[in-house]
């Protein structure tokens, strides 16, 4: 009998607390308050940020590179499904699949299908078993602080002290230089700290 999957949603990605220099992914059921923490390493944590924050790198990253070549030869990855949990690791599969052929599941690391599947717009997966063992439930005002502990994100709440002089036009400057020289993690704090002013 197949497992029924529940939908994940990201919501959002902070340092994490115990591994220095990694990161917490956190998704949630679409339907419910239960949360999944994933540690993830840096530069999957900088691919996911970066797609999700609609940057756009001088050169394409592994999984950009990826999504253009399943583009070219016609495969869609279809879903990604967080399937298992052994010892604290998470397992993943990508569900790939031609026009009119057969799906074909391939084994990745979670926080690589997750980069992927923020780049082909495909719905997260995961089981209950899995939900039971290792979700947790977090209350309105840890879920709002989610987004603001981002992989690129200042300390303190307020603006970066590094970039607090800059005027707007300096800002967007900057940010486009740290794209071409492919320095992500301070076109992040820019990003950041741009759209931290807009809300303002």
């Amino acid at each position: 009998m197949e497992k029924s999957k529940i939908k994940l949603e990201i919501l959002g990605l902070s340092y994490s607390q115990t591994q220095t220099g990694a990161y917490a992914l956190v998704l949630g059921e679409s339907e419910g308050k239960r949360r999944l923490p994933i540690i993830i390493g840096n530069f999957e944590a900088q691919a996911i940020a970066i797609e999700l924050e609609h940057m756009k790198p001088s050169r394409p990253l592994t999984h950009d590179i990826f999504k253009t070549f399943a583009d070219t030869f016609e495969v869609q990855v279809s879903e990604v499904i967080v399937y298992n949990l052994l010892e604290g690791i998470f397992f993943a599969k990508l569900i790939c699949q031609k026009a009119g052929e057969e799906p074909i599941e391939i084994d990745t690391r979670t926080s690589d299908a997750i980069a992927l599947a923020v780049r082909f717009k495909c719905p997260i997966y995961t089981y209950e078993f899995i939900l039971s063992s290792a979700g947790i439930i977090l209350d309105d005002d840890e879920i709002e602080s989610l987004g603001d502990d981002s992989p690129s994100s200042d300390e303190s709440p307020g603006s970066n002290t590094a970039y607090g002089g800059m005027s707007m036009d300096e800002l967007e400057s900057e940010l486009s230089q740290a794209i071409d020289n492919e320095d992500y993690e301070k076109a992040s704090q820019l990003h950041d700290e741009i759209k931290r002013r807009k809300k303002i």
